[in-house]
This record gives C-alpha cells, structure tokens and sequence, in this order.
C-alpha cells in the first residue's frame, strides 16, 4: 500500500523548486549534475523538484547521450 507525501516533504520540494528556478534564472541552462551543484541540495530533492517545474511546464529538459540540460522555458 502506498503513503502519502508529508506536507514536509511536499513542503520541501516546492521551496526546492524555487531555488532551482532562481538558480536558473542567473545562470541559464545547466546540466543536471551542475544544477544539483548549484542549489546545493540533496540530488533526490532537487530532480523531484524539477520534475515539479517539469509538469507545470516551466522547465525544459533536453537529454544527451549521457546527461541531461535543464532551462527554464
């Protein structure tokens, strides 16, 4: 049976949404492992915030042969 997400946790994703928007905002389009560098938050928290920017559409994610680029839209 699956749990639902604490609001902490949702909490926590959001507020690393904004964060990786800010940082994308200064910075232009950066690979995944930079963006991860850059918010200096856990790498989890932040692909599932950019997953959140994703699915409002506010992000792009373009894929390479062996990363990924993240810009805002």
């Amino acid at each position: 049976m699956a749990t639902v997400a604490s609001s902490a946790c949702v909490d926590r994703i959001g507020e690393t949404a904004g964060e990786v928007w800010q940082v994308l905002a200064a910075n232009g389009p950066l690979s995944m492992t930079r963006l991860i560098k850059e918010t200096g938050g856990p790498r989890d928290t932040v692909m599932q915030a950019v997953g959140w920017l994703a699915r409002e559409g506010k992000v792009n994610i373009e894929e390479h042969r062996r990363s990924r680029t993240v810009s805002l839209r």
